[in-house]
């Protein structure tokens, strides 16, 4: 299932990714930032670190290797990454998830 439209019409994020590859929308307060991704073709996001993040996807899958563990995560399935830890992760086409960053400009956001 889509995200609703009113998901739709928040801001995007400026990310390092092609808009024909990912899809984001983006709330963010002084304390973090939420993102909805939404992954149109298969993709791999390279190994990097940053601040904490926790996830959840919402459809399809993401094979995501987090420190030195590899795992398959599906619908329903969450995730956590402490900060400083590096992942990567293959994500395949039609893949939605939710991300919570704690950094509130972990991505500048488009004007």
């Amino acid at each position: 299932m889509p995200y609703p439209n009113f998901i739709k019409e928040f801001p995007s994020i400026d990310v390092p990714f092609p808009e024909d590859v990912v899809q984001t929308a983006v709330i963010k307060s002084d304390c973090g930032m939420v993102a909805f991704f939404t992954f149109l073709k298969d993709m791999e996001l390279p190994v990097h670190s940053h601040g904490a993040q926790w996830g959840t996807v919402v459809e399809g899958k993401i094979e995501f290797t987090i420190g030195e563990e590899t795992r398959v995560y599906r619908a329903g399935d969450s995730y956590s990454i402490p900060a400083g830890v590096e992942h990567g992760a293959m994500i395949t086409a039609g893949t939605r998830v939710i991300d919570v960053f704690e950094e509130a400009d972990r991505y500048p956001i488009k004007t």
